[in-house]
């Protein structure tokens, strides 16, 4: 309970000094070339708050975890794949008010987009962004959450791409490592689901520098640790 108030506590100093926090970390990035592969809002919020442009296509969307390990087990094949939609998504407890993009068989929810030509139009564009970048400077993250478990993380943690990092709150033991990062259930955590993208960006900064890691690669854990 203590920790979950620290947490709490911490989370508003955040808050409150949003702008100077802010200022600091924009000043301190060196590697403004960063490509990030997240599975959900996560990696816009990074781009936003960095004041970057998007490197990558993937922002405004999410994938549920079977379609998200499948198109990292095979990501260069997939991302030459021309984007496709759907009307009606596979997984049965699927929005279908938004676009549903296709890579052949993976499903990308275009979740804030209104229209399948701005979804199209804005992975296009981005996609041929993020393609210039030498891999070695892509970064690769995962979530607890739509599907994604225990074991797809382990999974996640044995491709072999340079920079990865995972976020959950179940603790996973076979983890060990500075690259997953267990969150702490604060007490503005609501009962459900683990908390989404956006939220989940919130908590970042609590656990590990950011910066840091988008400069060198190397998770320096901060005030929080499992």
């Amino acid at each position: 309970m203590i920790r979950r108030l620290e947490v709490f506590l911490n989370r508003k100093i955040r808050v409150n000094f949003k702008n100077y926090y802010q200022r600091q970390d924009v000043q301190k990035l060196e590697n403004k070339n960063f490509v990030l592969i997240s599975r959900n809002c996560w990696g816009g919020q990074v781009y936003q708050w960095l004041n970057l442009p998007y490197n990558t296509p993937f922002v405004g969307l999410f994938l549920f975890g079977p379609c998200y390990m499948k198109l990292l087990s095979n990501f260069d094949e997939y991302m030459n794949m021309n984007l496709q939609f759907r009307e009606v998504s596979k997984y049965p407890d699927a929005y279908n008010n938004h676009p549903i993009g296709l890579l052949g068989d993976i499903e990308i929810h275009f979740q804030h987009y209104k229209t399948k030509q701005e979804a199209k139009s804005k992975w296009n564009r981005r996609k041929a962004r993020m393609l210039k970048y030498d891999k070695s400077n892509y970064f690769f993250s995962i979530c607890d959450r739509r599907g994604v478990t225990n074991s797809d993380i382990e999974e996640f943690h044995k491709l072999k791409y340079k920079n990865k990092i995972s976020f959950s709150f179940n603790k996973i033991p076979s983890l060990t490592n500075l690259q997953h990062i267990k969150f702490i259930q604060d007490l503005s955590k609501k009962k459900g689901a683990p908390p989404n993208g956006r939220k989940r960006f919130k908590l970042t900064f609590l656990y590990f520098d950011l910066v840091h890691y988008l400069n060198t690669g190397n998770v320096l854990r901060t005030r929080f640790k499992q």
